[in-house]
């Protein structure tokens, strides 16, 4: 396995052109974008080959994880594909079309809506899934297993780090 990547070579160049700056964030983060680009077309692989875009295997994925009767208020799932309540009306309004998802009335509040995943939906989703832990898997096997537990932690504390900033906006017809 090489010792070296791309983002030694940009940051060797970056050394040479601004030796005063610290670049550890610029390799840290542009390893996690490169990594990223593999990841994003891994995920849209097998979302795809399970009929799925990704955005939809996002909703699908919080109705699964939420259990049975895999239901959730359109709230919830805002709040964790982080994307705007507009879109979210516009992606549910789609996978109502596609018999992904059906739209409840509330029993607790006869004004309010849930979303709950139909039994397609449910196939997808864990064909997705089952598709996705693979391509994953694919992607970590050059790191020891022995070694992948530290790396988690590491990242959930660049992760923490990150999400102590506002996230911009996020424009409306994102999808």
């Amino acid at each position: 396995m090489k010792h070296e990547d791309e983002v030694d070579r940009i940051i060797a160049d970056w050394s040479a052109a601004r030796p005063d700056l610290d670049l550890t964030p610029l390799a840290i983060f542009s390893r996690l974008w490169r990594i990223t680009k593999h990841l994003d077309r891994a995920r849209a692989h097998a979302f795809d080959r399970s009929g799925l875009a990704s955005w939809e295997f996002d909703v699908l994925a919080v109705l699964r994880r939420g259990g049975e009767p895999f239901r959730q208020s359109p709230k919830v799932l805002v709040q964790q594909t982080m994307v705007s309540s507009g879109t979210m009306t516009n992606r549910i309004d789609r996978m109502v079309d596609r018999g992904l998802v059906q739209r409840l009335t509330d029993p607790n509040d006869g004004r309010g809506v849930l979303v709950e995943m139909t039994p397609l939906g449910l196939t997808l989703v864990d064909a997705a899934m089952t598709r996705l832990s693979d391509s994953e898997e694919r992607l970590l096997g050059g790191i020891p297993r022995s070694e992948r537990e530290r790396l988690s932690v590491l990242l959930r504390r660049l992760a923490l780090s990150v999400d102590r900033f506002e996230p911009d906006p996020i424009p409306a017809d994102e999808d």
